[in-house]
């Protein structure tokens, strides 16, 4: 039904306070849609190990960001078009954005109307998107980007360098330097063009593009095609020495930060990238990206590295004394596997990144001539405190050594189990039918299980979450 005529002033009034209710966000209801059924996006995940991350309303596909960064003044520029798919009726939407201004927002071709809170960007576009619905929205913005630290893993998010920048961390980064659905469980492909002084490297994920330079700037240009988990996204700008290559047909690009020894432990370390990836294919199935690589920083703030997808970033304290250490390369590199291609559905599984990597390390360490797998196991499993658990192991924790050392024991215990047939099928099998996906603790159980056609739940049980030190399979 339709009416039609004139309304008294204050059903006018009414209106107009309405309207600019919605358009802040302050309303619940009666917003762009909600009538008929089109209602907010949600503005957080529900990960209680992040909140406030990722939103609801909406799945990436594509993210197309252009940004320019000048290291003298601290300041970035960009242009993000973000391409996703409407999971409701949705009258707005949140993206996740942290401390940089926003200049204009568009929904296709409409302007639309936004706001900014504590971390996000709320978006209400002209008209409601019906479910199902493909569109983009273009956000402008610029300023200078925020670091994080948040009591976890440690300084992260966009760092301003001696030489240039990083925009690094886990779980929280991204959002530092972009709009995003910033939670791994919205994966997306990425195209990347940053604009840096001639004479800096600006580095990130996925394939090299070619690069132009104009009136003393030169961009560069990436593309990572196969989804990526948004923390897994990196930027490094800088004087770097940049080493571009190939290995099985595919592009190599590594770089070590040139106040770094040219022929020291780091250079040493990821020149050993192509052997170290080839080792752990023909264990947990064919390489599941595009291209290679791995980025030594010199900043000592960062006191990790992280599988960043295809070009894991190393810390430099991991090459003291200026030692090779190919255990940290075999560890992120196995992370491409697990944790990049097969990514968390939430937080509190974590161990199935770092429990896989970590074993991953034992693993190279006996095909390297060093100690062999099984006593890598009886010497942890010495070691650990089994009160603390692997899975749902709390915020606090989600480092902690029960993911790291405690999920690696699990893994060999597996392993111990059904046998090394039975258990590298297994392996190849999770990463070959969860690629580019996500997974949580029992899909992993049950494609065990199914794999080797018998009960593993209790196994699992015991060596993830039990209390006490499990009988030795």
């Amino acid at each position: 039904m339709v009416r039609t005529g004139r309304r008294s002033a204050g059903s006018r009034l009414a209106a107009v306070v309405a309207a600019l209710a919605c358009a802040i966000g302050l309303a619940a209801t009666g917003c762009t849609g909600d009538r008929d059924g089109f209602r907010p996006g949600a503005a957080d995940v529900g990960d209680p190990y992040v909140p406030g991350h990722g939103n609801g309303g909406y799945d990436v596909g594509h993210y197309g960001l252009d940004v320019r960064y000048d290291p003298s003044t601290d300041r970035l520029t960009g242009r993000a078009v973000i391409t996703a798919t409407t999971t409701q009726d949705l009258s707005r939407f949140n993206l996740d954005l942290v401390g940089l201004e926003v200049r204009a927002v568009s929904v296709g071709d409409a302007p639309a109307e936004h706001r900014r809170g504590d971390g996000e960007l709320v978006v209400t576009p002209r008209d409601g998107l019906p479910r199902g619905r493909q569109f983009t929205v273009t956000v402008e913005y610029a300023g200078v980007p925020t670091a994080v630290d948040d009591g976890a893993l440690g300084s992260g998010g966009f760092l301003h360098t001696a030489d240039g920048a990083v925009a690094l961390g886990q779980p929280d980064s991204a959002a530092t330097w972009f709009p995003v659905n910033d939670h791994p469980s919205d994966k997306a492909t990425y195209d990347l063009a940053v604009t840096v002084p001639d004479g800096l490297a600006a580095l990130s994920n996925g394939v090299p593009g070619p690069k132009s330079s104009a009136d003393g700037w030169t961009t560069w240009r990436w593309s990572e095609r196969a989804p990526m988990a948004s923390y897994l996204s990196t930027l490094v700008i800088g004087d770097y020495r940049v080493v571009t290559g190939t290995h099985a047909g595919r592009p190599m690009v590594t770089a070590v930060a040139a106040s770094l020894p040219a022929t020291g432990g780091a250079a040493t370390s990821l020149a050993r990238t192509g052997a170290i990836v080839d080792f752990l294919a023909s264990r947990f199935g064919p390489y599941p990206f595009d291209s290679y690589g791995g980025i030594v920083i010199a900043d000592d703030r960062i006191g990790y590295a992280l599988e960043t997808q295809s070009r894991p970033v190393y810390g430099p304290g991991f090459f003291a004394d200026d030692r090779p250490n190919p255990s940290v390369v075999a560890h992120e590199l196995a992370h491409q596997w697990f944790g990049d291609s097969v990514s968390l559905t939430r937080w509190s599984d974590i161990w199935l990144n770092e429990g896989f990597a970590s074993y991953a390390e034992w693993l190279w360490e006996e095909h390297d001539g060093g100690r062999t797998a099984q006593r890598n196991f009886e010497i942890q499993y010495a070691a650990t405190d089994w009160t603390q658990p692997s899975v749902e192991p709390g915020r606090e924790q989600m480092f902690g050594s029960a993911v790291y050392k405690r999920g690696a024991l699990a893994v060999h215990a597996l392993r111990r189990t059904v046998g090394d047939d039975l258990f590298f099928r297994i392996l190849r099998t999770w990463t070959t039918e969860r690629a580019a996906g996500n997974a949580t603790t029992a899909d992993l159980v049950a494609l065990a299980e199914r794999v080797a056609e018998r009960q593993l739940r209790p196994l699992f049980d015991a060596w993830l979450v039990g209390g006490s030190a499990p009988t030795l399979p």
